[in-house]
């Protein structure tokens, strides 16, 4: 059975690949505007879904031979999304904001398939140390967290300003491995015989 990841990140790739099951990417391009009063765990399965469902589409698959997975995360302060930075002021601003406090990340993970869209919402709660400006400028010039949900990388160099984490670490790096096993299995996926060794 085919199994197609909707994602352009290299960090949900290696996530995925790491846990030995094959796959074929097809990014797919979305709206990811939240909507009026949409909650942030309601924000990243409604992403998850879409593109889960959307890469199922746009690969020609067929029920019964194909899963699609979708994933999208957010770094929730205070109950507002955190997006991917604009700017270096958008960026030293977020680090800021996290300073010294502990924040939320949700991950949506969604798999489509023959048995329909089957949807998880993973949280976890990181604490940070606190951060000044000066290190949260020197942060932003790695490039790090240009690209990342909240402006930091918790696999890479912004992993040294998680004092804790509660939850999944691989729901932080945005692809909870648990959950998304689960959701193949459920979407009839049989990992076991999928699964690639050494």
């Amino acid at each position: 059975m085919r199994l197609i990841l909707a994602s352009r990140s290299p960090r949900r790739a290696e996530l995925l690949a790491g846990i030995g099951l094959r796959f074929e990417v097809r990014a797919v391009d979305l709206d990811e505007s939240p909507r009026p009063e949409e909650s942030a765990a309601a924000y990243v399965v409604r992403l998850a879904a879409a593109k889960a469902r959307a890469a199922f589409a746009e690969a020609g698959a067929v029920a019964g031979g194909a899963v699609a997975l979708g994933a999208d995360t957010a770094v929730v302060l205070d109950e507002r999304i955190l997006g991917k930075p604009a700017n270096r002021e958008e960026g030293v601003a977020m680090l800021l904001a996290l300073s010294g406090r502990t924040h939320r990340v949700m991950t949506g993970v969604a798999a489509h398939g023959e048995r329909g869209t089957l949807c998880r919402c993973v949280v976890a709660e990181v604490c940070f140390r606190v951060i000044d400006t000066s290190e949260a400028e020197a942060y932003w010039r790695t490039g790090e967290g240009a690209d990342k949900a909240g402006g930091y990388g918790i696999q890479g160099i912004g992993g040294i300003f998680a004092e804790t984490i509660r939850g999944s670490y691989s729901a932080v790096v945005g692809l909870p491995v648990a959950e998304t096993e689960q959701l193949l299995r459920e979407s009839g996926l049989d990992t076991w015989r999928e699964r690639t060794y050494g």
